[in-house]
């Protein structure tokens, strides 16, 4: 292949060009090496040393000797927060807020960083406060969703609402099944203190707001049963089986007691064996057993956990089978069935337990809202045994 003669001028030049632009950046790199603290590099000769205290003791000195490195103070007061040392990421992020000479987008950032100072630190008012201030800002959004926390760790849930329903369109379905959450939480209340004109209210707002909320459908049948309207009460819980069948358990118990106040105990049981047939739940084996055991007594009882048991097995229902046959021994022929029963029962405490959908978390008792990650009916009333079942 022939050269071209242009080919020899260009190279030398492409190669001047080259060295010219690598001297520049070793003249800038040694020019800011120069202006950089030595408490700055030595702070980062701990940190590869693995000395993590030490090395923020250099980077403390860094930033006294040289107030101008912003940067390195918000990554000091962020390891403080997170290493629990709130009261340091406080003093560190309070010194940038009153700092006159740094960029409004930054004392923003800063006002933004002691608001979640606070929130760690549990001073949940002055967390609050600084949330506040922030709204209609450049850091709203971020303002908007510490809010939500902060007043649903309050259960401040008229706060919580207006906060939910002030986040943008992308985020409504979710705010929309919190919010329902919320006025269920206001609802619960005014059911508790006998307000019925309250509570009715709020319970059509939360399936308005979201129209698969099964626990506003519960609260909307305890509203009715405690005006003794019990088939108002029953029409409303059964609806639970269309929203969500997992929550029947939870209406049951409910539904058996409806049924008996209006003098069809037989028709509910019916009704809830139907459920049972339908939609394996534990909990709704165990209402059921109850139900059977009080109407048609322990051989009745005992045939119901057998079929059960064939078509799913588990320790649970081995429980109730050996509670059931244990009535119908004499007392004398129960000592054997009492240790059984013993051994089983112990190991049924294991896998009797609820577990959230979003984080793992297990629980013995059922809640709305996982007590670990606040998650919002991600907590089904289904036991971690269930979970191995196939359909």
């Amino acid at each position: 292949m022939e050269i071209e003669l242009w080919w020899l001028l260009v190279l030398p030049l492409f190669f001047g060009l080259g060295w010219l632009a690598a001297r520049i950046d070793i003249r800038h790199l040694v020019s800011e090496s120069r202006v950089l603290p030595r408490s700055y590099f030595a702070g980062l000769n701990f940190l590869l040393n693995e000395q993590p205290d030490r090395a923020i003791e250099s980077f403390i000195e860094a930033t006294r000797s040289d107030p101008q490195t912003t940067e390195l103070q918000f990554a000091l007061g962020n390891l403080f927060r997170r290493r629990g040392e709130t009261d340091r990421a406080i003093q560190i992020h309070q010194a940038l807020v009153k700092r006159e000479d740094i960029k409004p987008e930054l004392r923003l950032n800063a006002r933004l960083e002691l608001g979640q100072d606070y929130l760690k630190a549990g001073l949940l008012d002055r967390a609050e406060e600084v949330f506040v201030g922030l709204r209609n800002t450049a850091l709203d959004m971020a303002a908007l969703h510490h809010l939500l926390d902060i007043y649903q760790q309050e259960k401040e849930w008229a706060k919580a609402i207006e906060i939910a329903r002030a986040l943008p369109p992308d985020e409504s379905h979710r705010a929309q099944k919190d919010i329902a959450q919320f006025l269920c939480e206001l609802a619960t209340h005014a059911l508790a203190q006998s307000r019925f004109g309250d509570a009715r209210p709020l319970l059509e707002d939360a399936l308005a707001t979201h129209r698969k909320c099964v626990r506003a459908l519960v609260l909307m049948g305890d509203l009715h049963a405690a005006e003794q309207q019990w088939e108002l009460a029953i029409e409303q819980w059964q609806r639970v089986e269309q929203q969500n069948p997992v929550y029947l358990a939870l209406v049951a118990g409910r539904l058996a007691d409806a049924y008996r106040k209006l003098g069809r105990e037989r028709q509910g049981i019916t009704l809830l064996k139907s459920y049972l047939e339908r939609h394996t739940s534990l909990d709704l084996l165990d209402v059921v057993f109850k139900e059977e055991l009080d109407t048609e007594g322990p051989a009745g009882a005992l045939a119901l956990v057998r079929d059960e048991l064939r078509r799913n097995p588990t320790l649970l229902g081995l429980d109730k089978l050996l509670e059931a046959q244990m009535q119908t021994l004499p007392p004398e022929s129960r000592t054997d069935s009492d240790l059984m029963k013993g051994i089983i029962h112990a190991h049924t405490r294991r896998v009797a337990r609820y577990r959230c959908d979003t984080c793992g978390f297990k629980a013995r008792q059922f809640h709305w809202r996982c007590p670990a990650c606040g998650g919002w009916e991600t907590y089904p009333p289904k036991r971690t045994e269930e979970f191995d079942l196939t359909p």
